[in-house]
């Protein structure tokens, strides 16, 4: 095929991801977000929040490991089991390899949680634990293993291409302005460092998917139809978690 062809074949489906993709509802607007940013969550408020965000948090080295067992070759195996032994607590070196990294257990993701779970009065045995995700948590937990960590490399693919681009969109940006408020005002103690870091990695994480996009695109086993239904797939449970903090918190409303 011409490379003038190739090259508009591409074009025409990175339109279609963004538009399908990248401006998802919830990559557009998160109303749970919004309001957290204006850093007014109660202590009630925001231990519920935790120990939801908590279950996903933990849950997703489920799915991680489920996206090494699947990978289709030893360079994508090799990079998500990179990520998960990074979420366990072995840095990444500054060419962003873990190779001869160091394992630390305080270097853990939920352990990072854990410190901001605690200046809440939360204990370890109260977060984390799938028995406290709500129905809503639960269901993007599971569409993670389903559609993340799926056996095929393209639903895999836009699966991971939609979540990347959901966490870069600026929901990090939007608790951390919350929880920065919250610290200045009420709760000088509250260790942000689990927020700030993943917020910190979230566009280099995007700008990698881009140029993975196109080096699937032209693989002949690649299908766009199941890159597609896989990023949406997933991006409609992350809706469906953040949605369910919101109905929650209007429900627990006081009147007037």
């Amino acid at each position: 095929m011409p490379t003038a062809v190739v090259d508009s074949e591409r074009e025409r489906f990175r339109t279609e991801v963004i538009e399908r993709i990248e401006q998802h509802p919830i990559v557009r607007h998160n109303a749970y977000c919004e309001w957290f940013s204006h850093g007014r969550a109660t202590l009630d408020e925001l231990r519920r929040f935790t120990v939801q965000f908590s279950v996903f948090s933990h849950l997703f080295l489920e799915a991680q490991l489920r996206k090494c067992i699947e990978a289709p070759d030893l360079a994508s195996y090799r990079a998500s089991k990179a990520i998960l032994l990074n979420e366990l607590g072995v840095g990444f070196h500054r060419d962003g390899s873990i190779d001869n990294g160091v394992f630390r257990f305080r270097a853990a993701h939920f352990e990072w949680l854990l410190d901001f779970a605690e200046a809440l009065g939360l204990a370890f045995d109260e977060i984390g634990k799938r028995r406290f995700g709500w129905p809503s948590t639960l269901a993007f937990c599971d569409a993670l293993k389903e559609w993340y960590g799926s056996p095929d490399p393209s639903t895999a693919a836009g699966a991971s291409h939609a979540i990347e681009h959901w966490a870069a969109a600026g929901f990090w940006k939007q608790i951390i302005a919350g929880l920065r408020r919250i610290k200045a005002e009420r709760i000088p103690a509250l260790p942000l460092g689990f927020w700030t870091w993943h917020d910190r990695i979230e566009d280099l994480h995007a700008a990698h998917t881009d140029g993975e996009l196109d080096l699937l695109f032209g693989r002949p086993d690649f299908s766009e139809e199941r890159f597609l239904r896989g990023g949406v797939a997933v991006l409609d449970a992350v809706a469906e978690f953040w949605n369910g903090l919101e109905a929650d918190r209007r429900a627990r409303q006081v009147p007037g």
